[in-house]
């Protein structure tokens, strides 16, 4: 109530807002989209037999999981789990490395460079 008479009188408190609304599962934003360009580019050269974007959910505990954005099959036949971020948050880097410790899979962070830095991307193996 005392809020909304501040609002009235040209008041207002200075928020952060952060989007909460996410993608529907399965659809990629525009970092990922990049980045799976990137990755057929690499299936085509050879590197790369398989990738698929949130094919995998990885449980970490009761009512908590973890979903890589890609699960890529290198030649070898080694499958890795890639998270793609245009800039990290804790709580993201957490999820990720608790999976890392939990399951048998490479695991890479990688985030986008912007042009300015000559653009591509940077990855950190877990």
């Amino acid at each position: 109530m005392a809020r909304q008479g501040l609002a009235r009188r040209g008041v207002f408190m200075k928020q952060k807002f952060l989007a909460l609304g996410r993608l529907k599962t399965g659809q990629m934003n525009k970092t990922e989209e990049a980045y799976a360009a990137f990755l057929e580019a690499e299936k085509c050269r050879g590197p790369i037999l398989f990738y698929r974007f949130e094919a995998l959910k990885l449980r970490l505990a009761d009512n908590t999981f973890y979903t890589p954005d890609f699960m890529v099959m290198t030649k070898d036949g080694v499958l890795e789990c890639h998270e793609v971020k245009g800039f990290w948050r804790d709580d993201a880097r957490a999820k990720t490395k608790i999976a890392a410790d939990m399951y048998p899979f490479r695991f890479y962070a990688v985030k986008a460079l912007p042009r300015s830095k000559g653009g591509g991307w940077e990855v950190e193996e877990l």
